[in-house]
């Protein structure tokens, strides 16, 4: 299902958007979600076990946060596409790329992040 226009605008709109990986999780995170095509990425800074990605690795369901609406999502990789990847990189950068999140937006457009994209879809 597709995100409404509301939730895309807050995405594109507001640096960090809250995030709930799986079921057990009682606490928002929040983290930096691009949106290209109208369709949701994050990109994993950590690599900890029990980072918000791996969790959507063994549990695909969560919540994404937005001012004050929740949504329910499920959470999967995205085909491998290196054009796609470009683009959530170039997302990535015109987002984040400025002042002390610079050393942050250029690291997160490396391999080893790229290989950690998640994408996100409203629940039914």
């Amino acid at each position: 299902m597709p995100f409404t226009t509301e939730i895309l605008d807050y995405i594109r709109t507001h640096s960090l958007i809250g995030i709930k990986a799986g079921t057990q999780r009682e606490t928002f995170l929040d983290i930096w979600m691009v949106v290209v095509d109208d369709r949701v990425f994050a990109r994993s800074w950590g690599f900890g076990e029990k980072s918000w990605y791996n969790t959507f690795i063994i549990e695909p369901a969560g919540q994404i946060r937005c001012g004050e609406t929740i949504v329910n999502i499920t959470a999967h990789l995205p085909e491998h596409d290196p054009e796609l990847d470009k683009r959530i990189s170039r997302a990535y950068l015109a987002k984040y790329d400025s002042g002390e999140n610079s050393f942050y937006a250029q690291g997160i457009i490396r391999p080893e992040h790229v290989a950690k994209t998640m994408e996100f879809r409203m629940m039914d």
